[in-house]
C-alpha cells in the first residue's frame, strides 16, 4: 500500500513561493511501516494519476479555494481502487460534500497530525471510518515536518508554524472558528530545530505560517490587569514570554536568515515587540488592514484598527522598527464608494508597505460572512452551471463570479475592475522600482522587481481576470519568472549547523508595566 498526499491546484507554475506544510507533516505522521508518502504539489506540477494504484492511500487537503480540483482528483483516485481521505479546512466544514462529490471513503475533520496513522491502519485494515474528529492538537503534540521529502530546487521560501488559533474574531475569516481563539503555541525548542534543518538544506528565507503571531496584546494585558484577573494575567504574561524567547533564540542563528509571518495591526503599540522582531530578522509580516475607513472596518469587526492618517502612523511604525509590511485589503464592503479605490491605493503608497495584496470580498465557509449570505440567499434561485451561488466553489472557475451580493452603488464588474486598477497602480514598474530601495545590493533590488512582478501574476491576474485566455497568460508568465527569482532566494545549504542553545530568561523589557 503507498500512500500519496496531493495539495490540488488547477495551475502549476513549476516553482513554489512557500513550501506547503501540510504535506510535509503528514508525511511525518505517516508510520515507518507504511513507507515514506509520495508528496504531490500540483502548484509545482499535476498529479499523475498512473502512479495510483488499487489499494493505495490518497490524501487530499483543501481548503475552499482549492476543493473542486481536489473532488475530480478524489473521484478519479477512488476509480482506480484507491482508498480516498480528504482533510483540510473545507473538508472539516463540509464533510458530506466530500463523500457526494469527492469520492471520499474517510474525511478528517480538524487538526490531522496525530490521528493520520489511525486513518492509514484503518484503510490498510479495509474498514476506514467516513468520519474522524480528530479536533484541535496540544502545542506539544504539533509534530515537525518531514523536509528531507522536499524536491530540491522547488521552493523559495521553507515554512514552520509557531502558533495555531487566533483569539480575534474577524468576520471575514474561518480560522478563529476551525482553529480555536485560543492561540495554541508550540515549544521554541521544536520551532528553533526545525528553522535549523531547513537552513542545513539551503533555505535561508522562511515563514512562519501561523494564524497570529501576535497572539497576546498589551490590550489584552491592561483588561485584565483592570478585572483583577491574576490568573488570566499569569497565563498570558508566560505566553507573551514564550514569544521573545523564541525570537531571542532565532536572533541567534545565521545572519543571512529572514523570516516572514502574520500579525495583527496591534503590534504597532507594542515596541518592545517590533524590537524583538527586528533582532530576530523577522523582516516581514502581512498585516490584514482589510478597510481604509471606520465604516469599512465596522463592516469587517475589526474596529480595533485605526483608519485614515491613523493608520498610515501605524504602518509606518512597522516599517520604523525593521518591519516590512505586506498589507493587505478587502474591496467589495457595504460602505465602500468609488473614491475608495483611490484612497486605498494613496494611503498603501503613503505608508510606505513595502508589498500588498486587494482581494475582492468573499464569503467564505465558517465565516460570519457566510453564515449572513447564506441566510439572506435561502430564497434566492440563482444558479451557475447548475449550482446554487451559496456553493460558489463547485462552479467552475472561469463561471465563477467575482462578487456574490449586490453592492448598494456600484456593478461587480466595475469594483473588478476598480481592484483590478488598484493593482496595477501598485505594482507598476515604476513605483516597483522605487520601493525597491528598501534594499542595498543590485542583486537584492532585482530580487524585489521579479517576487513583485511573480506576486501580481500569481495572485491578481490568475485571481480577477474574467477569462481563462488571460489566466493562462497570467501563469506562464508566473512560470517564466519563477525560475530565476528562486534562484536569488537560495543560499548555501549549512548541514553543519548546530541549534542554538537556550538563552535563559526573556529580557525584562518583554513584560511592560500595563
Amino acid at each position: 500500500m503507498q500512500v500519496h498526499l496531493v495539495n490540488p491546484s488547477r495551475l502549476s507554475f513549476g516553482v513554489g513561493v512557500i513550501t506547503p506544510r501540510w504535506l510535509y507533516v503528514l508525511a511525518a505522521a505517516t508510520p515507518a511501516t507504511f513507507g515514506h508518502a509520495i508528496l504531490t504539489d500540483e502548484t509545482l506540477e499535476p498529479l499523475d494519476l498512473g502512479d495510483v494504484h488499487r489499494g493505495d492511500v490518497v490524501g487530499i487537503g483543501i481548503h475552499t479555494g482549492n476543493a473542486l480540483r481536489g473532488y475530480e482528483i478524489g473521484t478519479a483516485a477512488r476509480a482506480r481502487g484507491a482508498w480516498v481521505v480528504f482533510g483540510g479546512i473545507h473538508a472539516t466544514l463540509f464533510p458530506d460534500e466530500a463523500h457526494a462529490l469527492g469520492g471520499a471513503h474517510a474525511v478528517v475533520k480538524g487538526d490531522g497530525d496525530v490521528v493520520w496513522a489511525s486513518v492509514l491502519g484503518d484503510c490498510a485494515g479495509g474498514h476506514p471510518q467516513p468520519l474522524y474528529e480528530a479536533g484541535r492538537v496540544d502545542a506539544d503534540r504539533f509534530l515537525p515536518a518531514s523536509w528531507d521529502l522536499l524536491p530540491p530546487g522547488r521552493y523559495m521560501w521553507g515554512s514552520v508554524q509557531t502558533v495555531r488559533g487566533c483569539p480575534k474574531h474577524c468576520s471575514f475569516c474561518s480560522v478563529w472558528r476551525t482553529d480555536g481563539q485560543k492561540p495554541r503555541q508550540r515549544g521554541v525548542d521544536a520551532v528553533v530545530g526545525e528553522v535549523v534543518e531547513l537552513r542545513r538544506r539551503g533555505f535561508r528565507f522562511v515563514a512562519l505560517a501561523d494564524d497570529n503571531f501576535y497572539p497576546v496584546t498589551l490590550t489584552d494585558l491592561r483588561m485584565a490587569t483592570r478585572r483583577g484577573d491574576g490568573r488570566r494575567l499569569q497565563e498570558l504574561e508566560a505566553m507573551r514570554a514564550e514569544r521573545f524567547e523564541l525570537m531571542e533564540r532565532l536572533a541567534l542563528l545565521p545572519d543571512d536568515m529572514v523570516f516572514f509571518t502574520q500579525i495583527t495591526m496591534e503590534a504597532a503599540e507594542d515596541p518592545a515587540f517590533l524590537d524583538a522582531m527586528r533582532r530576530a530578522r523577522i523582516k516581514g509580516a502581512l498585516v490584514g488592514v482589510e478597510a481604509v475607513t471606520p465604516e469599512g472596518l465596522k463592516d469587517v469587526y475589526k474596529e480595533f484598527n485605526f483608519a485614515g492618517e491613523g493608520l498610515v502612523d501605524r504602518l509606518r511604525t512597522f516599517r520604523h522598527h525593521g518591519v516590512h509590511v505586506l498589507g493587505s485589503f478587502i474591496f467589495g464592503l457595504p460602505s465602500d464608494r468609488p473614491e475608495t479605490f483611490e484612497a486605498t491605493a494613496a494611503i498603501a503608497e503613503r505608508a510606505g508597505l513595502t508589498f500588498a495584496q486587494f482581494v475582492m470580498l468573499t464569503p467564505f465557509p465558517g465565516t460570519v460572512d457566510f453564515t449572513a449570505w447564506e441566510k439572506k440567499m435561502e430564497h434566492d434561485p440563482t444558479r451557475v452551471a447548475g449550482v446554487p451561488l451559496v456553493r460558489h466553489w463547485l462552479i467552475p472557475e472561469v463561471l465563477r463570479p467575482k462578487i456574490y451580493s449586490p453592492h448598494p452603488v456600484m456593478s461587480a464588474d466595475e469594483i473588478r475592475q476598480r481592484t483590478q486598477g488598484v493593482w496595477d497602480r501598485f505594482y507598476s514598474m515604476r513605483n516597483v522600482w522605487a520601493r525597491s530601495r528598501c534594499v542595498q545590493t543590485m542583486r537584492a533590488r532585482l530580487a524585489f522587481v521579479l517576487i513583485s512582478k511573480l506576486y501580481r501574476q500569481m495572485y491578481a491576474n490568475t485571481g480577477i481576470a474574467t477569462d481563462s485566455a488571460r489566466v493562462s497568460q497570467s501563469a506562464r508568465w508566473a512560470r517564466w519568472i519563477a525560475r530565476p527569482c528562486r534562484r536569488l532566494f537560495a543560499a548555501r545549504p549549512m548541514p553543519d549547523l548546530r541549534v542554538p542553545a537556550s538563552v535563559g530568561p526573556p529580557r525584562n523589557e518583554s513584560l511592560p508595566a500595563v
